[in-house]
């Protein structure tokens, strides 16, 4: 049991605002309202203290595949994730043959039950060839409902997320399927059109995959699925704030449409992120990192990224201009509430988890604490 500990002199962001000269009190693996007499005080004067990251859409980092990798990959991946800020980690699929799928659910609903994980997202098979970006063409498959029960069942209760491109044959059926299984359904690798979103919203899809990215784009005669995903109030938009997924005025637009309670700052990383460039497998499909953007080698499409959840948090402060307390929003609480998980995770309240970030005043990690347990020491 870790001992306890006062963190003192930050600015603390909690979800009523910015306490400065604030401290936070953890005892054990949460954070709690009092402390002991004989607590470790630590000085963060002149620190921003945020919650622990969420990031609901992560393929991978620090050289390994949750897609591909054995048990020993994928926790490094998630320590990779960890050493940036990110405490909360959802692994995400690719496509792959239905079978190989049921049996990576099995393998990542054994790390998700013993806490490793905060669940399974499924992104792919039931895609638009369309819009496949970095997913094998010749393995997608319309959403049959029985494929996404297959799925589910294997998943053993972990699964969290299934993208779907929900014009296809079964996609109404399956977005049905998913919200009564208390799973969301997201729409994204999508050729849609705007009325055909709108009748999957009306089904329960209530998640935008990566918005913008691998779906028509915004038309004034063809609205496409942008407009009706960013205007609808039941739906969270994921964004990828790297600089390479998204122009900055498409960022701000997304923000300004959808407000701060409705977007997910995620990742979409691959095996690259906090590793280096090279040639990487997404998938069946190679891949080559060159400047930090990751692309197929054939055809060149963009395949997932190398973005940290602490860069995204930087980026939208620094260079976006958005508020810290926004960015903790999109980047904690809002993805902790779509996972159910806000009782838990996702802000600095007694009760909860003791997942926090230390930032200095250029916003760049300093500290990380996972379960009252330091990732990283601060400085």
């Amino acid at each position: 049991m870790a001992t306890s500990k006062v963190l003192a002199g930050a600015q603390v962001v909690l979800p009523t605002g910015t306490l400065t000269n604030g401290r936070v009190i953890v005892d054990g693996a949460r954070i709690t309202g009092s402390a002991p007499a004989d607590a470790e005080t630590l000085d963060l004067t002149g620190h921003w203290l945020v919650p622990g990251f969420v990031d609901i859409h992560n393929h991978g980092g620090g050289g390994a595949s949750f897609t591909s990798g054995t048990v020993e990959d994928v926790l490094k991946g998630i320590h990779t994730h960890r050493l940036h800020g990110t405490t909360t980690v959802v692994a995400s699929t690719v496509t792959g043959e239905m079978d190989f799928l049921a049996q990576r659910a099995g393998l990542l609903s054994e790390l998700a039950e013993q806490g490793d994980l905060a669940g399974i997202h499924f992104e792919g098979p039931f895609i638009s060839p369309c819009r496949k970006g970095a997913h094998s063409e010749g393995l997608l498959r319309h959403p049959d409902p029985a494929d996404v029960r297959k799925l589910l069942d294997a998943a053993r209760g972990q699964a969290r997320m299934v993208t779907l491109a929900t014009e296809l044959p079964g996609g109404i059926d399956s977005v049905r399927l998913l919200a009564e299984h208390g799973v969301i359904a997201a729409i994204g690798h999508t050729d849609a059109t705007y009325e055909q979103t709108v009748e999957a919203i009306d089904a329960g899809a209530t998640v935008a995959t990566h918005l913008f990215n691998a779906m028509p784009g915004l038309g004034h005669r063809a609205p496409g699925p942008i407009a009706a995903l960013l205007e609808d109030e039941r739906i969270t938009v994921e964004l990828i704030n790297d600089g390479t997924h998204l122009h900055p005025a498409a960022f701000e637009l997304a923000f300004h449409h959808a407000g701060t309670d409705r977007v997910a700052l995620i990742t979409d990383a691959m095996d690259a992120a906090g590793f280096g460039d090279g040639r990487y497998m997404l998938g069946p499909l190679e891949v080559e990192v060159k400047d930090s953007v990751a692309r197929l080698v054939e055809g060149g499409s963009i395949a997932g990224s190398t973005l940290t959840q602490d860069r995204a948090f930087k980026r939208s402060v620094t260079v976006d201009g958005l508020s810290v307390e926004d960015t903790v929003r999109a980047i904690s609480a809002n993805p902790a509430k779509l996972l159910g998980q806000y009782d838990k995770v996702g802000s600095l309240e007694p009760g909860k988890d003791a997942d926090l970030v230390v930032l200095d005043a250029a916003f760049d990690v300093k500290g990380v604490m996972r379960k009252g347990e330091w990732v990283v020491e601060p400085l």
